[in-house]
Formats: structure tokens, C-alpha cells, sequence
């Protein structure tokens, strides 16, 4: 079965990258700042047929080396109709994960680098009735990078490029999309927040 097996590896990395972001984070507790940011932005590349705009929020508790983050996106029609002879009329991507974040210093600039697993949800709607609404729920992880540029002690800017992909693949019944190499990348600028 391996959507156990799947739900077991992602419940070991969750706790594993939690436990690491609480040990690297808790000497910077007592400077430890919170960001809210809402973004915009676009999905490319890999199973993307084109840019599709995205947006989402992240919400960071950073230190000054170590943070976590948890990671909300969402992607409406992240298939496009690139094709004329698509049976597909909708299609939506949803991605919500925890990430350990390690960055350089506390000063107005901080680039960093994250990583971390969560649930990425598809979801292709059919548009003559041809198949019926395919809708999965899978564990992944993404990887990236980016930068938050502070121009006030509350207020600032920040940009980040991620890698997505899924651990699982989708089970239609009699057939098996190989969502294992379902993968795409994110880009994105919004308001950073800070507090």
C-alpha cells in the first residue's frame, strides 16, 4: 500500500524537520521575529504547461540563523488550455507545507535558503463527463530559496523561487497517473510583515 507507506515517511520528516527548526531556533528565541507575507506570483517549468499565476501567505518564525515556516499556495488552473483537444476544463494545484528555513544574519537584508514536506493537492475536472473529477490528496516537499529586504522594522519586501514535487502517485482506479515525477516550480513576490 503505498499511500501508508507514504503517510508514514511524511509524518517522520514533519517531525524530523520540526524537532531540527525547534533545536536550531530556540538559542535565537529571545530575537526571534514573526513575518506574514501575502504573495503572488507564478508556477513554470517542469509538469506546468505554462505560467499560471499563484498566491498564497507564508507565515515565518525566523531567528537569526534558523527559523520554520508554514507555506499556503494555490494555483487556479495550473493546467492551462494549452491544448485545443484538452478534455480536462478545470484544474486547480494547493500546496501546504512546514519548512526549516535557515538564513544569513538579522540586519535589513536576509537571504535563506528552505526546505521542508507537506500536502500538495490536485484536482482536473472534466469537461464532457469523459472522466470524473480526479482529485488527490499527496504528500511532497520543496526545496528554494529567496531573499526579505526590510525597509522598516515592520514593513519590507520579499521574493522566493521553490521547487515542488510529490512523493506519490494518483490512483484512478484502473489506470495510475505517475504523480512521483509531478514536480513544478514556484516563484513569487509579495509584503513581508514583520513582528
Amino acid at each position: 500500500m503505498p499511500g501508508k507507506r507514504g503517510a508514514l515517511i511524511m509524518r517522520k520528516s514533519f517531525v524530523a524537520v520540526a524537532l531540527l527548526a525547534g533545536l536550531l531556533a530556540a538559542p535565537a528565541a529571545a530575537r526571534a521575529q514573526t513575518f506574514v507575507t501575502p504573495f503572488a506570483g507564478v508556477t513554470f517549468g517542469n509538469d506546468a504547461p505554462s505560467e499560471q499565476p499563484t498566491f498564497g501567505a507564508s507565515l515565518l518564525f525566523m531567528g537569526n540563523v534558523a527559523g520554520f515556516e508554514i507555506d499556503f499556495g494555490y494555483t487556479p488552473d495550473f493546467f492551462g488550455d494549452t491544448d485545443p483537444f484538452d478534455f480536462a476544463s478545470g484544474s486547480n494545484v494547493t500546496s501546504l507545507s512546514g519548512n526549516l528555513v535557515l538564513g544569513v544574519g538579522a540586519g535589513p537584508v536576509r537571504p535563506y535558503v528552505t526546505g521542508g514536506v507537506g500536502l500538495l493537492r490536485s484536482r482536473i475536472t472534466s469537461a464532457s463527463d469523459f472522466f470524473d473529477e480526479v482529485s488527490e490528496n499527496d504528500f511532497g516537499f520543496n526545496a528554494g530559496g529567496g531573499l526579505i529586504v526590510m525597509f522598516s522594522d515592520h514593513v519590507g519586501l520579499r521574493g522566493d523561487v521553490r521547487y515542488f514535487r510529490s512523493f506519490e502517485d494518483i490512483d484512478l482506479g484502473d489506470a495510475q497517473i505517475d504523480l512521483a515525477d509531478f514536480s513544478f516550480w514556484r516563484a513569487y513576490g509579495g509584503v513581508a510583515f514583520a513582528f
